[in-house]
């Protein structure tokens, strides 16, 4: 079957994937910036350290794989981490993966990147996706949309606001869709891609789409907190999502998530590529759900802790 390679299998949707590989009998090894963090496959996974400016370490560590899963990005700059940085270091670890023989790439990127994109997030995805497609690799590149799971961001803190706000305020009129998928089916998608030879393009779709507004209107009342919820100016929005991000130490959204978001760039028309219903997993999870905000910059500066790290 040969090597299975996972970037970031001891993160979020890295893991899934890895764990999906596992289960199938695959040999698998992760490329990861947390070799210190709990090991959630007791052993079964080798990790090694994801040195981009060693391009020569990067491509000893791939060879003899036969695929590589690449989950690595970031979600917005940082004085330690940009978009730019991602890109490059994304780069180099294509080249790393051509120069040591990989069979084929499977790459997670978004719904509706574009390399004219206002947008540097959309347009750093776009510049990858252009570079697999040049590359003269095998590819397959999903985009999602929106990741939802227990260790996931937006879904998870959506519900912990709601957990505490009389009223939850929406950018603009909250019309704009999405089309949230289940980590665990993006992961059976992985993988299926993985053992296909085709170059594709799949829409990472979940089966059900909201808007924004019934997307808050639907978790408040699964898990019991039906809010008023109000249309606000984006500006406005803006500023009460970077108040609550500094008091929690976190980014809670950032400008390019709110623009793509109200740009209807979180939606596709095609059909689903996943089966799990979010307001299906919603209600097993209710009582947990938002009950912990969860922290994005906390993980990334913390490698040591378990990934999910909580905050009452």
């Amino acid at each position: 079957m040969g090597i299975h390679a996972v970037t970031g299998a001891f993160g979020y949707s890295g893991k899934y994937i890895a764990h999906q590989l596992l289960e199938r009998g695959n040999e698998v090894i992760t490329l990861t910036n947390s070799l210190h963090r709990p090991d959630p496959f007791a052993g079964r996974v080798r990790a090694y350290p994801l040195r981009f400016e060693r391009p020569d370490l990067l491509k000893e560590i791939l060879r003899g794989v036969e695929v590589l899963y690449n989950t690595y990005w970031v979600r917005f700059n940082h004085r330690t981490f940009t978009y730019a940085d991602a890109v490059r270091n994304t780069l180099v670890l294509f080249e790393a993966a051509k120069a040591a023989g990989v069979r084929r790439v499977v790459h997670v990127s978004i719904t509706n990147p574009s390399l004219d994109s206002q947008l540097e997030y959309f347009r750093g995805k776009a510049q990858l996706e252009a570079a697999l497609q040049e590359s003269g690799l095998s590819y397959a590149i999903l985009r999602p949309a929106v990741l939802f799971g227990k260790e996931d961001i937006l879904i998870n803190n959506i519900a912990w606001l709601l957990r505490r706000l009389p009223v939850f305020g929406v950018f603009g009129d909250g019309q704009y869709r999405l089309q949230p998928i289940y980590v665990d089916d993006l992961a059976r998608l992985a993988v299926e891609q993985g053992a296909a030879a085709e170059n594709t393009i799949v829409n990472a779709l979940g089966p059900e789409t909201f808007t924004y507004r019934e997307l808050v209107a639907t978790i408040g009342e699964i898990i019991g907190k039906r809010r008023r919820i109000i249309s606000v100016p984006p500006w406005l929005g803006y500023w009460f999502a970077a108040v609550v991000g500094q008091l929690m130490g976190d980014v809670l959204l950032t400008r390019d998530e709110v623009e793509g978001l109200m740009a209807d760039l979180l939606y596709v028309d095609d059909v689903p590529a996943g089966a799990t219903r979010l307001t299906d997993w919603a209600r097993e999870n209710a009582s947990l759900l938002g009950k912990y905000y969860a922290n994005e910059l906390a993980r990334r500066l913390n490698r040591e802790r378990p990934y999910i790290v909580e905050q009452g």
